[in-house]
């Protein structure tokens, strides 16, 4: 499934770039800045789209010694660099916008209309190749590339409107509204990718799981005493992972085996993929959830805890 969005990505960074050229002479000739304001987020779409499909490739690389829970991180930071140009874009747009409200030029609508058309139905078509089936949604990297399309397919109408506007009414300054409004829904997709993956990034709970519930699932099970040291975060877009220490009443090893698939066999159907339980025989001191005495640097632990019995397993 990788390769074939890889594909997509090529497909489509090609028809992105024929777009911006195209927009990019239309616009300088016509002087509309609608259609500049397009071909800029176009340039956009054609840095983010090749961004996404380098950051995918490298994605697909194997675990190794360097990166043991694997390459799947390059997409967020592909993805973030992608949210940051978006919302850069935008505030060029909003600054010619202003400019043109001042002094609103003379546009060429014959020259403008059939590129912004053209530009409109090429989006089109990249939309449907990217978002087909809905596996890019899957994958953050390829969302935010199918977010920027999806928003300079909403500005290529945005800029048709204010162009059959112009010439219906002669009405120039529907050119910065319509510039305005694509600035508007180019940052509003930049804040939406930067936020989500930034959250990721930062390891924050995943939507829309609650540590507490699945805490207190755990401890709800036969032959669990208590929870602590909790952490789940997100090793990339939905791939989410939880780890715990998980005291158990005495017992067999092979009983503690069987509940450790118990609590694992929850946590998979849950959506978590990658889990990692350690049980233990002792309460620890610190009852808290989160255990602050559990993340004391590892020296001073082994020093505090010399001699211990405690001992857990995976």
């Amino acid at each position: 499934m990788q390769k074939g969005l890889e594909k997509r990505l090529v497909i489509t960074l090609g028809i992105t770039l024929g777009i911006l050229l195209a927009e990019l002479i239309g616009g300088l000739l016509s002087n509309s800045l609608a259609l500049l304001s397009d071909a800029g987020h176009v340039f956009t779409d054609a840095f983010a789209l090749g961004l996404s499909l380098i950051a995918a490739r490298i994605s697909r690389r194997p675990q190794d010694t360097l990166a043991t829970y694997g390459y799947h991180r390059v997409g967020l930071l592909a993805a973030s660099v992608n949210g940051l140009s978006l919302v850069g874009i935008a505030g060029f747009i909003f600054y010619e916008s202003y400019e043109r409200f001042i002094n609103p030029p003379e546009i060429d609508l014959s020259l403008m209309l059939p590129v912004a058309i053209g530009g409109l139905l090429a989006n089109l078509l990249m939309v449907w190749i990217l978002g087909h089936g809905g596996h890019g949604h899957e994958d953050l990297n390829i969302k935010s590339a199918w977010l920027h399309v999806l928003g300079d397919t909403l500005s290529s109408f945005g800029v048709i409107v204010s162009g059959t506007i112009i010439y219906f009414t002669g009405w120039t300054i529907a050119d910065p509204i319509a510039g305005l409004l694509i600035g508007i829904i180019i940052v509003s997709g930049g804040a939406r990718v930067l936020r989500e993956s930034l959250h990721i990034l930062l390891d924050l709970v995943p939507a829309p799981f609650d540590v507490k519930t699945i805490a207190s699932d755990i401890e709800a099970m036969k032959g669990v005493r208590s929870i602590h040291d909790v952490h789940l975060r997100s090793l990339s877009h939905r791939r989410v992972s939880f780890s715990a220490h998980v005291c158990v009443e005495d017992m067999m090893l092979s009983e503690a085996g069987m509940l450790r698939e118990k609590i694992e066999h929850y946590l998979r159907h849950m959506g978590i993929g990658h889990v990692l339980i350690q049980l233990e025989s002792r309460e620890c001191d610190d009852r808290d959830l989160f255990c602050r005495s559990c993340a004391v640097p590892q020296a001073a632990h082994h020093h505090h805890d010399h001699g211990s019995d405690d001992h857990g397993a995976h």
